[in-house]
């Protein structure tokens, strides 16, 4: 599976910016899906899974009720809708997928994509 990730910006706070993981491959429908970051000087982090079906999702407190997860299994992409962005959520943000990885906790991640930078101005 190859993931690529795309949407990421220079966005003011308190803005919205709406990210998007494209996947390769016939099984994306079997897979958990996921998004994490990695900001300046941190060690990357999750933020989101959504089960494969989509019917079952999982935040990090941080972004509890800002962001939203979503997947499209027709178009193979998982999507990352961020609300009421804050400086603090400037990082390079990964899409990972994973076929024994869970939602809850988020672990068992087995393919990366490349990253796409955001960048939240205050």
């Amino acid at each position: 599976v190859q993931l690529q990730a795309s949407g990421g910006g220079l966005v003011q706070a308190g803005t919205s910016l709406r990210l998007s993981c494209a996947a390769s491959g016939r099984t994306f429908s079997s897979y958990v899906m996921g998004w994490f970051r990695q900001a300046p000087g941190k060690e990357r982090e999750f933020v989101a899974t959504v089960s494969w079906r989509g019917d079952a999702t999982h935040y990090a407190d941080s972004v509890k009720g800002r962001f939203t997860i979503s997947r499209d299994n027709a178009k193979n992409t998982v999507y990352l809708q961020m609300n009421i962005l804050k400086p603090e959520d400037t990082a390079v943000y990964y899409c990972a997928a994973g076929v024994q990885a869970t939602v809850e906790p988020a672990v068992g991640m087995d393919y990366w994509g490349k990253g796409t930078l955001v960048t939240v101005s205050s």
